[in-house]
């Protein structure tokens, strides 16, 4: 091997290694580039998915906290001595922090008062209803109806389990035997025995 050959073949080895170096150099200089973005592109898609799923959570809990809301709903049911009523409303919705509180719209009650197809009618502006002691408390515009004899008060309440209505406050009842007026009341014994008391006045027609 002559001298010139041998200072080709170390050339050749020279650019060889600079080459591979100059390869090396562009890798890890993409490295140090490219690390750090991908490190901060993990950072934040890691974050996204945790306000993402912050946003989600909220929106599952929020429509969790609606409450229940029926239009027009209509609840049938019997007291304890065997007499139907219907309660109807404009709208019904459950109170989120009691279940068993439903509050009622334009509450109105239907009753079977004797059994025999006689019927009473009693309806209110507001109403809330208590599914667990069956307790229907009626406020504003109170009007119980049986087709003979009106009570208008501004308060009353309804036991659906023995069928009892006792109301307060400024009552007034007109019918065909005259008109009467009290501050409470109560009907028992399915509207047998009524009665009326605090400041009772009354009218009989002749």
């Amino acid at each position: 091997m002559t001298a010139a050959t041998f200072d080709d073949d170390l050339i050749r080895r020279r650019r060889a290694d600079l080459a591979r170096w100059r390869r090396r150099s562009r890798v890890v200089r993409a490295l140090r580039l490219g690390l750090p973005a991908l490190i901060g592109v993990l950072v934040a898609a890691l974050a996204g998915q945790v306000i993402w799923r912050s946003f989600a959570d909220a929106d599952a809990q929020a429509a969790a906290n609606v409450p229940i809301r029926l239009v027009n709903p209509k609840f049938y049911g019997r007291d304890e001595q065997g007499r139907a009523f219907v309660l109807s409303a404009i709208t019904a919705v459950r109170d989120e922090n009691d279940y068993q509180r439903v509050m009622l719209d334009r509450p109105n009650v239907t009753l079977d008062q004797d059994g025999n197809g006689g019927k009473a009618n009693l309806s209110a502006t507001t109403g809330v209803y208590r599914e667990d002691d069956g307790l229907l408390d009626l406020k504003g515009g109170v009007r119980l109806n049986d087709g003979a004899s009106e009570i208008v008060t501004q308060q009353s309440t309804f036991n659906t389990k023995t069928g009892q209505i006792e109301g307060k406050g400024a009552i007034k009842g007109a019918g065909n035997l005259g008109q009467i007026e009290a501050q409470s009341y109560g009907i028992y014994d399915r509207g047998e025995r009524m009665v009326f008391k605090g400041g009772v006045r009354g009218r009989i027609n002749e």
